[in-house]
């Protein structure tokens, strides 16, 4: 043993209780250590809480601030199209265009003679049938009475001159638009392109037509539907494909009335 580790020995032995007071100091000063150790981990838990908490808060209010603006956006425009819609039909002085009245012979293929309850739909269609003229496309109704080979007809036809056939009575049904036919009236355009789009003089009798039967029944422009929004039948295909023609229509539609 050296005389350096001889030398604290002896002073253990010679000073016993100063070396267990020294032991309990550090002991002390351990646990002090310890439990600052264990505060400042909980101060930060709590501090990242809490900023966490801020965090939650804020992004919980920004997205309530904004599903309220985008809900307040929305019943907005609702109000507004609402209102267009009532001011569409207090306001519409449509006249009834000329129109010939050629009615089907009672059959049960194209005109079966039920009832037309209400109307609260107006359907655009278009023959299927490039350069068929009004006249013909009423034969072709007239003649399912004697060929039974399927059942369709509609309320009116409009030439590609312009020229509007009436086929129903505007209180019976037609075969159109299958579970609506007990709710709409139903017109047949004519078109001489393969495109199907309108002539200007099929595109004006519509619009006057649809403007007059709008003021008859109290509907506004909502009401006005192509066969594909019934089912998504392509019809009338010109105006599926180009959205923006109908929506055109549309609003051609609203200014001729209002």
């Amino acid at each position: 043993m050296t005389g350096s580790g001889s030398m604290q020995k002896r002073r253990a032995e010679e000073f016993p209780s100063t070396t267990k007071e020294l032991e309990a100091r550090r002991r002390a000063r351990r646990e002090i250590r310890r439990k600052r150790r264990r505060r400042q981990v909980m101060t930060a838990r709590i501090v990242v809480g809490a900023i966490g908490l801020i965090l939650l808060a804020c992004v919980g209010f920004g997205l309530y601030r904004l599903g309220s603006f985008l809900w307040r956006s929305q019943e907005g425009e609702e109000t507004v199209s609402v209102m267009q819609e009532r001011e569409i039909i207090k306001t519409n002085r449509s006249e009834k265009p000329e129109i010939s009245e050629e009615l089907l012979t009672p059959n049960e293929y194209s005109r079966p003679g039920d009832e037309l309850p209400e109307v609260t739909e107006l359907f655009v269609h278009y023959t299927a049938n490039a350069g068929t003229s009004a006249a013909q496309n009423r034969s072709y109704f007239e003649n399912l009475g004697i060929t039974g080979e399927t059942s369709a007809s509609s309320h009116f036809i409009i030439g590609y001159e312009g020229e509007i056939i009436q086929c129903l009575p505007l209180n019976e049904i037609g075969y159109s638009v299958k579970e609506h036919n007990f709710n709409s009236i139903s017109i047949e355009c004519c078109y001489l392109d393969e495109d199907g789009k309108f002539t200007d003089a099929t595109y004006d009798s519509l619009i006057r037509l649809l403007g007059w039967l709008m003021k008859e029944y109290d509907l506004g422009i909502s009401s006005v539907k192509r066969h594909y929004d019934a089912g998504g039948k392509p019809c009338p295909i010109y105006y599926v494909e180009h959205e923006d023609a109908w929506n055109q229509l549309k609003k051609d539609l609203k200014e001729y009335i209002l």
